[in-house]
């Protein structure tokens, strides 16, 4: 079940993604909405991940769709270097994907509205298609900026670059998440403890960015306080330096002494190894969830 772990350099320019996370309060804790990727799935297949993509051309035609101002959103993600409308698009896309992979609309539509656009989008119809009859405001606002991973030029588990923007949302009263059963074949709602737990007992696979945002979410009991938090800081950039030692990968990010980043911008371990088939920090699982 384990990811493969990758050795291959890239040098291409990293693909603009969005991706969202989940989140819902449990009966005794915060839970997150994660998606098992397809097994002959290019990117990550077999792990489970959180609902995202890249950016498409076609996302620009929905600027002027948002709920909100392309300039609040641009200050908000906390990028000045980027352009307005760029950053704008990142929130297009974010939603394009949710509905896409998880049958999740954010925007001023009825639930039912939602279930017959997901079904349409199922039998074959593109998101454009669509929506556009329905003309339909994008509710950027249910997105919260949280973070931003960058894939380093030396591979670990993936053959591609993406740069991409992490979201946090809850789904809109009346829907339900759900996979598709072609990018994704099961998809649950775990605490994140829970979930990396299970990593640990080798019963589901993670990828690095996926084990780093789950033990930051793991230090939050409820979705205000998850929200909170992002609310309260510009969303950190995370760009992993990879390193092999003795023939072990490692990777290390902002806060470690082989980063050059010097200050930490996520709780829990600064670097992970390759070890026994995964990922691992070296005090083990209980860094892990913050115990």
């Amino acid at each position: 079940m384990a990811l493969e772990l990758m050795t291959k350099r890239n040098y291409e320019t990293p693909a603009p993604s969005a991706t969202v996370v989940l989140l819902r309060d449990g009966p005794d804790d915060l839970e997150v909405f994660l998606m098992r990727r397809h097994s002959q799935s290019f990117v990550l297949g077999g792990a489970y991940v959180f609902p995202g993509g890249k950016v498409d051309a076609e996302d620009a035609a929905w600027l002027q769709r948002l709920d909100r101002d392309a300039e609040d959103l641009h200050a908000l993600l906390g990028e000045p270097e980027i352009p307005r409308d760029e950053a704008a698009g990142l929130y297009v896309a974010a939603i394009r994907e949710l509905f896409e992979e998880a049958g999740l609309l954010l925007a001023d539509v009825t639930p039912a509205q939602a279930a017959q656009a997901w079904a349409a989008l199922r039998g074959g119809s593109g998101f454009d298609a669509v929506l556009a009859p329905m003309a339909p405001r994008l509710a950027a606002s249910a997105l919260q900026p949280w973070s931003r991973w960058i894939t380093p030029t030396l591979s670990s588990v993936g053959r591609k670059r993406f740069d991409t923007r992490f979201f946090l949302a809850t789904v809109p009263p009346g829907q339900e998440a759900r996979h598709d059963e072609h990018e994704a074949t099961e998809s649950l709602w775990i605490a994140p403890r829970a979930a990396l737990r299970q990593y640990w007992a080798n019963a589901i696979d993670l990828a690095p960015p996926q084990i780093m945002s789950l033990t930051h979410l793991a230090r939050h009991r409820d979705v205000a306080s998850a929200f909170a938090a992002a609310r309260a800081r510009r969303p950190p950039c995370i760009r992993p330096e990879p390193h092999d030692v003795e023939g072990t990968r490692v990777l290390c990010y902002p806060g470690d002494p082989w980063h050059p980043e010097g200050e930490q911008v996520l709780p829990g371990p600064t670097r992970l190894c390759w070890r026994n088939g995964r990922f691992e920090p070296d005090a083990g699982l209980s860094i892990l969830v913050g115990e």
